[in-house]
């Protein structure tokens, strides 16, 4: 070690990175991460390149890896680090992935819990099917909109909502959104007749959780195509359906202020 770079002792690098001198003993011992020098009183210290050896394996900690296979990845130059770590990466995006679901599980409960909802997620799952995207929007509405009059109607209302109402509420989308679906292909103009009456019995169904004006209406449709995951819902209905909802509700609104 040059004259010029640093050294540390086991109480410094503790300090440095977090990890408590217990664990940098036990590196220590088991041969993973040992201190290159020592002091003239004849304590050890580690330098630069010990602290990024000590990097790599908190890196590899974080990951999962065991200290054993730590020390090979780190030792062994014939080992494919790369390749562990792709392995390691898929593993990751499946541990995500089931992250994800517990927090919608609970975030589920607490709604219940918070708004007296009488819909258990096994009844959730049976009406709406796997891929409802409900739960995936409570967070992101309650933090936009969870002071306004319009997020405390739709609270109380759906409160008051048992199963045979969701199922009806369920049943009557599906069929709004079927019958736009026939009109996009049937090549109805928004701003007609027929497309008022699909944009207003849209608003209708809105209206069942809070009261919403053609204005709030509007900001809805523009969600539809702004948000990608509400684009995918109606797209997979029919092809280009997102854009043509949000132009049926538009062009339905502007004649309304007319």
């Amino acid at each position: 070690m040059s004259d010029s770079e640093p050294s540390r002792t086991v109480g410094a690098v503790a300090r440095l990175t977090g990890v408590s001198v217990r664990t940098l003993h036990h590196y220590d011992q088991i041969g993973l991460v040992v201190p290159s020098d020592r002091t003239p009183a004849g304590y050890r210290v580690y330098d630069d390149a010990d602290i990024e050896r000590l990097h790599r394996v908190l890196t590899y900690r974080e990951l999962g890896f065991p200290l054993e296979q730590i020390a090979t990845l780190l030792d062994d130059p014939s080992v494919d680090a790369l390749a562990h770590l792709r392995d390691q990466h898929a593993l990751l995006i499946d541990r995500i992935d089931r992250l994800h679901r517990m927090v919608a599980a609970v975030e589920d409960m607490m709604d219940a819990k918070d708004n007296g909802i009488r819909l258990t997620a096994e009844e959730q799952a049976e009406i709406f099917g796997q891929d409802w995207l409900g739960d995936e929007y409570a967070a992101e509405a309650e933090e936009r909109w969870g002071d306004s009059e319009a997020w405390e109607q739709s609270r109380k209302r759906t409160a008051r909502f048992g199963k045979d109402d969701w199922r009806r509420i369920k049943a009557e989308g599906d069929a709004l959104e079927a019958k736009l679906a026939d009109a996009l292909r049937s090549g109805v103009a928004p701003g007609s007749p027929e497309a008022n009456a699909l944009a207003e019995e849209h608003r209708s169904g809105i209206d069942q959780f809070y009261d919403c004006g053609h204005e709030m209406q509007v900001n809805l449709a523009n969600m539809y195509v702004a948000d990608p995951r509400f684009t995918k819902h109606y797209d997979d209905v029919a092809p280009g359906l997102a854009l043509y909802v949000r132009d049926v509700i538009v062009a339905n609104a502007e004649q309304q202020r007319s």
